[in-house]
C-alpha cells in the first residue's frame, strides 16, 4: 500500500478500538509513521483503556455489538 493512503499518526486524542485491532500499537498498523513517534504496544485488554505514553493519545475498547 502506497505510503500517501494511510492515515496520519498521532492526529486524533482519542481513539475507539475493537478486539479485532489487537493487539493494540500506537501508531495503529494502518496509520503511516514515518512522521510519528516509535511504535508502542499498549495492554488494553484488561482495563478496557490505554493511553500513549508518546503522544497521550486515548484508546478505548469498543464493545463488540
Amino acid at each position: 500500500m502506497p505510503q500517501d493512503t494511510y492515515n496520519q499518526a498521532c492526529k486524533e486524542h482519542r481513539y475507539e478500538v475493537r478486539l479485532a485491532d489487537l493487539p493494540l500499537s500506537c501508531p495503529m498498523k494502518e496509520m503511516r509513521v514515518w512522521d510519528a513517534h516509535p511504535r508502542v504496544y499498549l495492554p488494553i485488554e484488561e482495563t478496557g483503556r490505554a493511553v500513549c505514553p508518546y503522544c497521550d493519545a486515548e484508546y478505548i475498547l469498543k464493545e463488540e455489538e
